[in-house]
């Protein structure tokens, strides 16, 4: 029923990762901690300190899920799952909290353990084909039922305000983008103004460098 977990792509940290483990049992966190202690760019310390914080639960559910936030770790920690019975949070939400990596307890040897740490550490994705799955199952949902009906893309932006934003970002005059729309130049200022005043940006420019960063044109 279980499947292998997809292949990390990208670069791993060479440097020493600092890594905490979190589980109600203190077999299982003794467990981990063992694993884990045979990496040699693991260091284990408090969930104070981590980097990566391992946390084993039964069921990862919204609540499970939420419950995370409560874990003294640094804003910049991410978190490695590891899952006993089954999957049914919500991506968005485990996203949020910090989870980066997802293991089957079944499939929590310490090579692949060890694998999805450094993976989360150097900000890879790492989940079971299950929960890619459900994945792509929520952004269907969320395409078709809130994002469609709006004229929104998953950005929070219209295709045509992105066309707007792409074309201002290769140079072109107002009026130039308003030709090659064929709106007229006062519907590209209103389009802009709009995109600007939703999302709390300062000007053209703002919008455009927020655009890129996002990597949205």
């Amino acid at each position: 029923m279980l499947r292998p977990q997809a292949d990390v792509s990208g670069e791993l940290p060479t440097a020493p990762v600092a890594v905490a483990v979190e589980a109600a049992d203190p077999v299982t966190r003794a467990g981990l901690a063992a694993g884990l202690s045979r990496g040699a760019k693991v260091v284990l310390t408090t969930v104070a300190e981590a980097d990566v914080v391992v946390v084993a639960i039964r069921t990862a559910d919204n609540s499970t899920v939420e419950a995370l936030r409560g874990l003294p770790m640094p804003a910049s920690a991410r978190i490695v799952l590891v899952v006993s019975d089954g999957w049914y949070a919500d991506l968005t939400v485990a996203a949020h909290v910090g989870i980066r990596a997802v293991l089957w307890w079944s499939e929590a040897q310490p090579q692949s353990l060890i694998r999805a740490v450094l993976a989360a550490a150097a900000g890879e994705a790492l989940l079971p084909s299950e929960v890619q799955g459900e994945l792509l199952d929520q952004a269907d949902r969320l395409q078709r039922n809130v994002l469609v009906p709006k004229g929104l893309t998953p950005s929070g932006l219209s295709t045509r305000e992105i066309d707007v934003l792409r074309l201002v970002a290769q140079g072109l005059e107002l009026a130039e983008v308003a030709d090659t729309m064929r709106y007229s130049e006062r519907h590209i200022k209103k389009i802009l103004y709009g995109v600007i005043n939703r999302l709390g940006l300062r000007n053209r420019v703002h919008a455009v460098s927020y655009a890129i960063r996002n990597r949205l044109i």
